[in-house]
Formats: structure tokens, sequence, C-alpha cells
């Protein structure tokens, strides 16, 4: 018989819905620069992350296990964020979409560890770099014309 433990149910929960909530600022950016990942891609990597962060903390006391796991997802997520990336004659694009998704793993890991204001100032950052870069780097590439 399955046995649940509904207080870890709810601390897991809770957990997986900040690494959701965390996710929605970057990916709803993405989405609406009609970005190659989104409001399904980023939420996703996010709580995979947690989740398998979660799993690793329950399952191995030994610090050594769980560091392996988090190198496993940093690889993993490189692998989807180098989907994001597209290449023509005038060079590479999505560039900063790849690196949203692999800021939202690591979203994901600092929640599952408990170390909230790691994932807030990664979700607040990033949000501000991927709102405001653009115009940034329009003025730079204006200013480099004249």
């Amino acid at each position: 018989m399955i046995e649940l433990n509904w207080t870890v149910l709810g601390n897991h929960s809770l957990s997986m819905g900040l690494a959701y909530i965390l996710s929605l600022p970057l990916a709803w950016n993405r989405e609406t620069h009609t970005r190659s990942a989104g409001l399904r891609t980023f939420p996703l990597v996010s709580v995979a992350s947690c989740g398998f962060m979660l799993i690793a903390i329950h399952v191995f006391n030994d610090s050594g296990a769980q560091a392996r796991v988090i190198q496993g997802i940093i690889t993993g997520i490189g692998f989807i964020g180098g989907g994001a990336i597209l290449k023509n004659s005038e060079g590479a694009s999505g560039i900063a979409t790849a690196t949203s998704i692999w800021v939202t793993g690591a979203i994901g890991i600092a929640v599952a560890w408990g170390r909230h204001e790691i994932a807030i100032l990664l979700c607040v950052m990033t949000f501000i770099t991927l709102q405001f870069g653009n115009t940034a780097k329009k003025a730079v590439n204006d200013a480099q014309k004249d």
C-alpha cells in the first residue's frame, strides 16, 4: 500500500508552485517577443528542475550525489537551450532565450534548496535584462553608428 505523507506533499507543492510562479515573468517576456520557448517551456523547466532536486535532497544524503544531480540538470537544460539557438547568415539568434531557460532551471534548483532569495533575485534580474536589454542594446548600436 502506498503511504502518502501529506506534510511532505504540501511542502513540495509549495516549492514547485513557487518555482512555477517565478518562471512566469520570464516565460511571458519570451512569449510576447514570439520566441521559440515561452509559456509552456519555462514553467516546465523550472518545475522539473525543482522536482529533480527535491528528489535528490530526499533520496541522497550524500552531498556529492546531490551535486551530481545539479550537474545533470544544468547539462540537460543546456541541451534544451541549444534547441532555442538558431544560426543564420546574419549570426545567431535565440541566445537570450537559451540563457533564460538555463536561469529558469537555476530558479527551480534554488527553490528546492529553500534558497528563495536566490530564486527571486534570479527571476527579477533576468526579467529586467530581458525586458530592457533590447532597448539598451539598440542604444549602444545606435551610439556606435554615430
